[in-house]
């Protein structure tokens, strides 16, 4: 079996930009993503620089049999994940009882449930060829969320979970990393419906940062990598010194308006 780095979320922003990472320190990939265009651009990218050209699946993560699926065709291409990189997901901007609850549970499907049976379904294989998992949470999860309520938690419960499996993993010798960006300026602010696209100094970073820091931070098996001075200050420092009904008042303010008129 040819271990594999598996991406999800590749076809745009930060998975994209980890995929070329990967394949440039010459690991082979599985990218998986529902736009199928956008990952067969992204393999043939890849391809031209030399590299092995990925396997790509064109798939819903947030469907029912989506984890199943990717075993199945791994399987039949007879590949199994060395690395597992979680970074599919997207919010929404407003109050909970104002936005669309299916568009907030198909939000927790896949942030949360997804996130979490993949995390789950290739320990073994992980383990075998000493390996690591990446999972993209977000400063969100150091946060209360009033404007975003469920993305917020779900961040929250992703920085938790990951960080405990870095703990019971490692004497596996698994690397588990939670990656925890600031703002990044990708299709994201689109899709969660918020106005401004360029992230305020100084917490704005790159997405190329962003994805460096999190393959150094996995490779190093770091338990949580903030890249940037601004969001590890919000993450490490704000968070512990300022009130929490402050913090629930500030953020809600600044949600309404980075709202999309």
């Amino acid at each position: 079996m040819t271990p594999v780095a598996l991406i999800t979320g590749a076809s745009a922003g930060i998975g994209a930009e980890l995929a070329r990472l990967f394949a440039r320190n010459g690991h082979a990939l599985v990218l998986v993503a529902r736009r199928e265009q956008r990952l067969n651009e992204l393999a043939a990218e890849i391809a031209a620089t030399g590299a092995r050209k990925p396997l790509v699946l064109a798939l819903d993560l947030a469907a029912p049999d989506a984890i199943l699926r990717i075993e199945q065709a791994l399987a039949a291409h007879a590949l199994e994940p060395q690395f597992i990189v979680n970074n599919a997901g997207f919010g929404l901007v407003g109050h909970a009882a104002a936005l669309s609850r299916a568009e907030q549970l198909g939000m927790i499907d896949l942030n949360v449930r997804a996130l979490t049976e993949l995390s789950l379904a290739f320990i073994d294989s992980l383990e075998r060829h000493r390996g690591g998992l990446l999972n993209v949470a977000s400063v969100a999860g150091f946060l209360p969320g009033p404007g975003s309520a469920v993305y917020y938690a779900g961040k929250a419960y992703v920085l938790s979970l990951t960080e405990a499996l870095h703990q019971e993993l490692s004497p596996r010798g698994i690397r588990v990393c939670c990656l925890c960006p600031g703002p990044v300026a990708t299709e994201f602010q689109a899709r969660a419906g918020i106005a401004e696209m360029a992230p305020p100094w100084p917490l704005a970073v790159s997405v190329e940062r962003v994805a460096a820091a999190g393959y150094r931070g996995l490779m190093r098996g770091k338990r949580v990598v903030i890249p940037g001075l601004g969001n590890w200050l919000v993450a490490r420092l704000v968070t512990r010194i300022t009130p929490r009904a402050v913090l629930l008042r500030l953020l809600d303010a600044r949600q309404s308006r980075r709202r999309q008129p």
